[in-house]
């Protein structure tokens, strides 16, 4: 793991509780997988004792090998589970949410990148919950507007794509076929195709500088992305990317006002903060109302 020292406030607490365990079996019995858990995510133990998840489809090997991610990676061989909407709209149900969020590996192997499933699962989900919130964080789908039009016309409430890091570090910190403005461009139809909201996020600490950051919320901003997550990055494992750097909070607070400054609906930036991190709690506030 990184050799540099944790501060106080990058370390997370492991708290089990019976809100977790009964995530556990619930996730276990209906085959989901979740980025929770996938991704080693440090906030599992709060957001699993709050019974949320952030629901992983299109299965758990990634075609894409990204330095910071902890997902599998490999050939899923064209494989998908077309029960699994299903499955997740029953997850949703059972558990009573009121705000969901579904994420994905990257499928290259698929010839739209995944995207029929996501509509189907979005689909699903309002047929048997009706009043629900529905955030999808997609991957780039190789920027295929045909993809993405997909996803958007299937009606989800808000359309993330995280832009992850700087562009300067893009090529260190992501897998060769992601790209900094194919993932700005992926944001851009988005909103063009007529998503409510549009999200993205990044992580610092990975060597980038405060400059780079304020300019890729501009970026952001000028292609209508509505809210933006900014976290600490943490190193997976020792064969993932280092931590360079831990930020001071004061510096995600400078973050969080230059944003807003800027004209986003809402900046969530601090060393907890993951892309999907409380979602149902800032972005409910503005989405307002219900949605059947």
């Amino acid at each position: 793991m990184s050799g540099i020292r944790r501060p106080a406030w990058a370390r997370f607490r492991v708290k089990y509780s019976d809100g977790f365990y009964q995530m556990n079996r619930l996730l276990s019995s209906l085959r989901l997988n979740t980025v929770c858990v996938d991704a080693h995510c440090p906030n599992i133990y709060l957001c699993w004792g709050r019974r949320t998840a952030t629901f992983m489809i299109l299965g758990n090997v990634c075609t894409r090998n990204c330095g910071f991610c902890s997902v599998d990676h490999g050939d899923p061989a064209g494989l998908v589970d077309w029960e699994e909407p299903k499955r997740v709209a029953e997850a949703v149900k059972r558990l009573g949410l009121k705000y969901v969020v579904i994420t994905s590996v990257d499928r290259d192997d698929l010839p739209d990148g995944g995207a029929g499933i996501y509509a189907a699962t979005i689909k699903e989900i309002r047929r048997k919950v009706g009043n629900v919130f529905i955030e999808v964080l997609t991957p780039d789908f190789d920027g295929d507007p045909k993809a993405i039009k997909t996803v958007v016309e299937a009606g989800p409430d808000v359309f993330a794509h995280n832009l992850e890091t700087v562009e300067r570090l893009t090529p260190l910190v992501r897998d060769r076929r992601a790209g900094y403005k194919k993932s700005l461009m992926v944001l851009k139809l988005a909103k063009e195709y007529g998503v409510r909201v549009t999200k993205s996020g990044i992580m610092v600490g990975l060597g980038e500088k405060f400059e780079e950051v304020v300019s890729t919320l501009k970026d952001l901003r000028e292609v209508g992305v509505d809210v933006v997550t900014i976290g600490q990055y943490m190193q997976p494992s020792r064969n993932h990317l280092p931590v360079v750097e831990y930020i001071h909070p004061k510096i995600f607070s400078e973050y969080r006002k230059i944003g807003i400054s800027m004209g986003f609906k809402y900046v969530f930036s601090g060393p907890r903060v993951r892309s999907s991190f409380l979602s149902e709690e800032y972005l409910s506030r503005f989405l307002g109302g219900s949605n059947g």
